[in-house]
């Protein structure tokens, strides 16, 4: 009954420290040894003799710690590096005052001790570490990580009703992908009546999933002060309501600055433009009757008309 209790104690302590520090869920062995500095038997981890090549993470929070071409084996039962990735690792005093602790250097979690002068390798040092504490990321698996990444770039417009705002951005090359939503406002995942009747403080928005390497952000920006009336304020022909406002939420500072040298620039041609242009928060996709509504319905935009400015 006293062990059933102690371990019912750690997966509520485990539970709590994890929503808190936002981290990975752990099994109870997993808290046992990443929490609270246990160790398992030798031989017994699935990365002993583990020889792929990739990244080992961290279980709790996935930082990576250790790369493969760094893992050698020592035949002491666990798995053993020479050395760690550039600020993965933190060395601490064990407190059996002999050994020095190595944790993760992102959430603090326990990965198992570190050995110096032994002479396994020509850098003299063995991460000794629990196979409990790491998960394994494949070479490949990272490179479509990476693909995808480097291919995929996200803005998000808001221009008036987002139906006319999704219809006329969805034929241009490049696009990956669109979704309407609603961004800018006060209230957590926010219903279309909220938006429209309660003041939410949401903007009607379009989330654009782009390739750069077909279309850029510029391009695109163009794109959305040639569709819309970037002079009207809160409103966008027939549709009145700071929801219909127009707005560019930007996503990263190259975005930000592209924004603003367009809006100079209508401004430079005589436009009153009202656009702000802000950072981007949470984006809530709209419901689903909402996603390519004019595909759905056959209609077409009746306040989003092409107007070349640039």
């Amino acid at each position: 009954m006293k062990v059933l209790s102690v371990l019912f104690l750690i997966l509520i302590v485990n539970s709590v420290f994890a929503q808190d520090m936002k981290f990975n869920r752990l099994t109870v062995e997993e808290a046992r040894v990443i929490v609270h500095k246990g160790t398992e038997r030798a031989y017994t981890g699935e990365y002993v003799d583990h020889k792929a090549t990739g990244t080992y993470t961290c279980k709790q929070c996935d930082a990576p710690l250790y790369n493969s071409s760094d893992k050698f084996d020592s035949h002491c039962g666990w798995p053993s590096f020479d050395d760690e990735i550039d600020g993965a690792v933190d060395r601490l005093p064990d407190a059996d005052g002999r050994r020095t602790e190595i944790v993760c250097a992102n959430c603090g979690g326990h990965l198992g001790h570190v050995f110096l002068g032994e002479g396994f390798t020509d850098k003299n040092t063995r991460h000794c570490v629990n196979s409990i504490s790491m998960n394994f990321v494949p070479v490949e698996q990272e490179q479509q990580t990476e693909q995808k990444t480097t291919q995929t770039e996200t803005g998000i417009f808001a221009g008036g009703c987002f139906w006319g705002v999704e219809h006329l951005f969805k034929n241009m090359p490049g696009v990956l992908d669109l979704e309407v939503g609603y961004i800018g406002g006060h209230v957590a995942n926010p219903s279309y009546k909220q938006v429209s009747y309660e003041n939410t403080g949401h903007a009607e928005a379009l989330k654009v999933s782009f390739d750069p390497a077909v279309i850029d952000f510029e391009e695109l920006a163009k794109l959305f002060f040639e569709i819309h009336d970037p002079t009207q304020l809160n409103r966008q022909g027939p549709d009145v309501g700071d929801q219909y406002r127009s707005e560019v939420f930007y996503t990263n500072s190259k975005q930000q600055r592209v924004a603003n040298q367009l809006i100079d620039h209508l401004k430079q041609k005589g436009l009153q433009v009202v656009t702000r242009v802000t950072e981007a928060s949470t984006f809530w996709p709209a419901e689903n009757y909402h996603q390519d509504y004019y595909a759905k319905t056959g209609g077409t935009p009746y306040c989003h008309v092409y107007t070349k400015r640039f």
